[in-house]
């Protein structure tokens, strides 16, 4: 029953990963923004939550805490970096360039504050286990599930059910139109950005419970994020989230065939095929 162990811990990675690749997407569709700086915002959210809870914070307390602080650190990063560079015309390379220094600096702060040392969470409750048909999952993955499938259903529900959904998704669809017709995209800009940040804390806090935090965690996630959104089509949230789920089930399973240090390549195999066959995505229009 190796497969289906691997197939569950895949469904569980995918769900975090999608979380990651859903706000990644918001904020890309939107601002046309690579926003390599994600990562760092990512580690950031974990480290806070952190901080949070050995200042005594109770749990749900110490997430919001680091919620809230990413949600102000991307607000900060598009007010202060992004729309300054856009005013002064910088071009897409020089953006990236900024965003890619945007958070080596966020990861360096971290390892200054808190060292390079993996930083475990006290959680007595995370390590428990819950036989779920035939298969053993933790705490922590139960709860990592139920986030990702409420954070993409909330996402979801905003994008569509709400007005300043729908202004974000006209932003992005017209953003010329959207200026001329007074819908101030540079506003909506730094509320998409806040948001993706906001839900990147989740990932950010819910991962390190198994594995630790690491300053420069987030570059991997981003990474394999960034891929399930491409693959998934640009802009479609539904199709970032579940070409997350896909890959990490893709390279939990490459396991049964092959060495751990190769799965990462399956990612990227996946990738290729995608842009060969399907160069605008699974799911677009």
């Amino acid at each position: 029953m190796l497969w289906l162990h691997l197939l569950v811990n895949g469904l569980v990675s995918g769900c975090a990963l999608g979380m990651v690749a859903v706000s990644f997407s918001l904020i890309f569709a939107t601002t046309k923004i690579f926003h390599v700086a994600h990562a760092g915002v990512y580690s950031m959210g974990g480290y806070l939550t952190w901080s949070a809870l050995r200042h005594g914070a109770p749990e749900p307390l110490a997430l919001l805490i680091g919620i809230v602080a990413c949600g102000l650190l991307g607000a900060l990063i598009q007010k202060l970096l992004y729309e300054r560079l856009a005013r002064s015309g910088a071009t897409h390379l020089v953006v990236l360039i900024a965003s890619l220094g945007a958070s080596a600096v966020l990861q360096n702060i971290i390892a200054g504050v808190y060292t390079s040392n993996v930083l475990r969470f006290a959680l007595p409750w995370a390590d428990r286990t819950v036989p779920i048909g035939g298969v053993l999952l933790s705490m922590t993955q139960i709860v990592t599930v139920g986030i990702g499938l409420a954070t993409y259903a909330g996402v979801m529900w905003f994008a569509h059910r709400t007005g300043l959904g729908k202004r974000m998704r006209a932003v992005a669809s017209n953003p010329f139109l959207a200026e001329i017709t007074r819908l101030n995209p540079r506003d909506v800009h730094v509320v998409v950005v806040a948001l993706g940040s906001a839900i990147v804390c989740l990932p950010g806090a819910l991962v390190p419970l198994d594995l630790g935090l690491q300053p420069f965690g987030g570059v991997p996630m981003l990474l394999t994020a960034t891929i399930a959104m491409i693959a998934g089509g640009v802009g479609s949230i539904s199709g970032a989230f579940v070409l997350a789920v896909a890959i990490a089930v893709l390279q939990n399973l490459s396991l049964l065939v092959m060495p751990g240090e190769w799965s990462i390549g399956v990612t990227f195999f996946v990738f290729v095929i995608f842009m060969l066959f399907r160069p605008r995505g699974l799911f677009a229009t």
